[in-house]
C-alpha cells in the first residue's frame, strides 16, 4: 500500500514537472497581437478558383488565426479586430486610430510584437505612416495576401505566419515598420505595391531587407532613413492631419485637379509630373498660383521611381517650390502630412523630405 502511494506520489511529481516545463515553454514564447483590419487576407471567393474575383473584409481576424494552427508553435497569439475594410477605404482618420491603438500595445510589457493584416491596395501607406510614427523599437510587421484564404494557391496563410515569427523575434526590433509578403521582409519605408494581381507584387527599389524561409528569417541589410523613435513624429501627439491631395499628371493635362484641391482646403498638393517631376507649360503658372496662395507645392514622379532632383526640372528655388527625393507621390502624401503638423517653411519642409 505504502510502495503505491510512493508510484502515486512520483507519478504526480512527474506531471507536475511536465506541467511546470509547459508553462514556462509558453511563457518563452513571444507575446504577439494581431490586429484585424480587413482586406484581401481576410476574404473570401465564390470558389477555389477566385483568385482575383472575391469579397474582402469579411473573415474575422480570429478565423484567420485560427486557420493558421502552427502560429501558436513560434508565439503567443492573440487577435483584436479594429476595422474590416478594404484597405483603398483607409483614410487619415483610420490611420490615426490604428496608429494610437498599435502605440498603446507596444506599451504593455505582455506585448513583444505587432501584426497587422491589412488590405494590399495601401500597404505601403499605411506601413510608412507607421514608420514615422510610433515610438517603439518593438517589432511591428504589417501583412496581407494577394489572394482570398479560399482560392487554390492561397498565399495568407503562410505570410501571416512568417509576420508572427517576425514579429516575435529579436532579430526584427529596431528595424522600423516591416512588410512580411511572399517570403520576404521589406522596410515600410520602401516597399510598394507593382502589381495588381501577382503574389510577388512588393518590391523595394532598393531590394528586401531579407527573406524568411524555412522557419527561419535573415536579415541583409538595414533601413538608412530615420524611423520610429528616430523621428520627430509621435503618434500620441498627432490628433488630426493636414489635408494632401495628389495630382496626377499626362499629356494634355488641365489645371482642373489643381483648382479643386485649392478650394477643397489642401495644404499641400503633390504634383505627380512625367519624367523627373516634369511640369508642363501650361502647369507651371497654376503651380506658381497655387504656390502663392500658401498652399505648398511638391514635386514628385508618377515613374514610380527614382530621385527627383531639386532644380533640374523646374527652378525649385525661384518658385519655393519642394521635391520629394525618392518617394513616390503616396508615400511622399504621408510624409508631407506629417511635416506639416510641424512646420509650414518651404525650407523646413525640402528638409524633411530629403531627411526621411
Amino acid at each position: 500500500m505504502q510502495h503505491a502511494t510512493f508510484k502515486q506520489l512520483g507519478m504526480v511529481m512527474v506531471l507536475s514537472a511536465a506541467f511546470a516545463a509547459g508553462v514556462q515553454a509558453q511563457d518563452k514564447k513571444p507575446n504577439v497581437v494581431v490586429i484585424g483590419t480587413g482586406g484581401t487576407i481576410a476574404g473570401a471567393g465564390a470558389s477555389s478558383v477566385n483568385t482575383a474575383a472575391y469579397q474582402s473584409a469579411v473573415v474575422p481576424v480570429d478565423k484567420i488565426i485560427a486557420a493558421v494552427p502552427e502560429v501558436s508553435k513560434i508565439a503567443n497569439v492573440r487577435g483584436e479586430q479594429i476595422f474590416q475594410i478594404g484597405s483603398e477605404s483607409f483614410n487619415d482618420q483610420r490611420l490615426l486610430t490604428l496608429g494610437k491603438r498599435v502605440s498603446q500595445l507596444l506599451k504593455q510589457d505582455d506585448v513583444d510584437g505587432i501584426v497587422i493584416t491589412h488590405g494590399t491596395d495601401t500597404i505601403e501607406e499605411t506601413a510608412y505612416f507607421l514608420n514615422l510614427v510610433l515610438k517603439s523599437a518593438k517589432p511591428v510587421v504589417v501583412v496581407g495576401s494577394m489572394r482570398p484564404g479560399t482560392a487554390l494557391g492561397a498565399d495568407g496563410a503562410l505570410n501571416l505566419y512568417d509576420a508572427v515569427l517576425v514579429a516575435g523575434s529579436k532579430e526584427a526590433a529596431g528595424k522600423g515598420t516591416l512588410v512580411v509578403m511572399n517570403d520576404e521582409i521589406h522596410s515600410g519605408r520602401d516597399v510598394t505595391k507593382s502589381n495588381s494581381f501577382k503574389v510577388e507584387t512588393f518590391r523595394s527599389p532598393y531590394g528586401p531587407l531579407g527573406y524568411v524561409v524555412e522557419n527561419k528569417l535573415s536579415f541583409y541589410r538595414l533601413p538608412a532613413r530615420p524611423h520610429t523613435t528616430q523621428t520627430e513624429f509621435d503618434i500620441d501627439k498627432i490628433d488630426t492631419l493636414p489635408r494632401v491631395d495628389i495630382a496626377y499628371n499626362y499629356g494634355n493635362v488641365s489645371r482642373a485637379a489643381y483648382d479643386a484641391f485649392v478650394n477643397a482646403g489642401a495644404r499641400a498638393i503633390i504634383h505627380d509630373g512625367t519624367g523627373n517631376g516634369s511640369v508642363a507649360e501650361q502647369i507651371v503658372p497654376v503651380l506658381q498660383e497655387v504656390r502663392s496662395k500658401g498652399i505648398q507645392v511638391i514635386r514628385a514622379s508618377r515613374t514610380g521611381s527614382g530621385v527627383v532632383i531639386r532644380n533640374g526640372e523646374q527652378p525649385d528655388d525661384k518658385y519655393d517650390w519642394v521635391v520629394t527625393d525618392d518617394q513616390n507621390a503616396q508615400k511622399a502624401r504621408i510624409l508631407a502630412e506629417l511635416a506639416l503638423t510641424r512646420t509650414n517653411d518651404s525650407k523646413q519642409l525640402q528638409q524633411i523630405m530629403w531627411k526621411y
